[in-house]
């Protein structure tokens, strides 16, 4: 079942026109005509089963037959990643997160980065290009860009936790994660946090954490944060 997605939707709505782009996807791609049915979502957990009443490549219109609320994820994971150097990588992360479950993330400017301006429109439309094709309810929240300093200064009742390479006593991940709960999980830039940095999580309660024995690049990182979360509360 293909599954379109619009924020506009709501338990209230009972039909619902697509875009003239969405609708020349519909008719024209995947030749779809009156009488035939489609999912739509609005990234809340709302899933609509709909049934075509018009379809033309300028105008599709549905009537939404069947909603239902999806029940969320038994935990949360906000994953704060610095943007990569090559942008392509960092798109990559937000497609396959958001496949295997991520809630938020936050893209986050530190002291060794290298790219400091990211495009939250394109990171958007990959997120919701991703839901859709995972077939999932639930779109992850997609914050603005801010500094390293920034970030600490939010205030946060999550496990806190950061995954950085120097040589220190740090935990696994799996030995430390609270089950069932809210994490929040800093990832680095290529030439990693600096130490400054890292002394400041560290002082305002985050713990260090260890994905695995080698070294990882940013956004490698940031999927086995992912995985290793959603395998845990599997």
């Amino acid at each position: 079942m293909q599954l379109f997605y619009s924020k506009d939707i709501t338990e209230a709505t009972n039909e619902f026109e697509f875009s003239r782009e969405e609708s020349k996807h519909i008719s024209k791609v995947l030749r779809k005509k009156e009488g035939d049915t489609l999912q739509i979502t609005n990234g809340n957990g709302l899933l609509c089963n709909g049934t075509i009443i018009f379809s033309s490549p300028n105008k599709c219109i549905i009537s939404l037959t069947h909603k239902e609320l999806q029940t969320p994820k038994n935990y949360r994971l906000h994953l704060a990643v610095a943007p990569t150097k090559m942008n392509d990588r960092y798109e990559w992360f937000l497609e396959k997160a958001t496949e295997i479950g991520v809630d938020e993330i936050t893209p986050i400017i530190c002291d060794h980065s290298e790219r400091k301006v990211v495009k939250l429109e394109r990171f958007e439309r990959i997120l919701q290009s991703a839901m859709k094709q995972s077939l999932q309810s639930y779109l992850p929240k997609l914050n603005p860009a801010i500094s390293f300093s920034e970030f600490m200064q939010k205030e946060s009742t999550d496990q806190l936790l950061i995954a950085h390479c120097e040589e220190s006593d740090k935990q696994s991940l799996k030995d430390i994660l609270t089950l069932q709960g809210h994490t929040t999980i800093l990832i680095g830039p290529e030439g990693d946090f600096s130490q400054k940095e890292i002394e400041s999580s560290l002082n305002i309660g985050y713990t260090p954490v260890t994905l695995g024995e080698t070294r990882l690049r940013t956004e490698t990182a940031a999927i086995v944060a992912t995985h290793s979360v959603a395998f845990l509360n599997s």
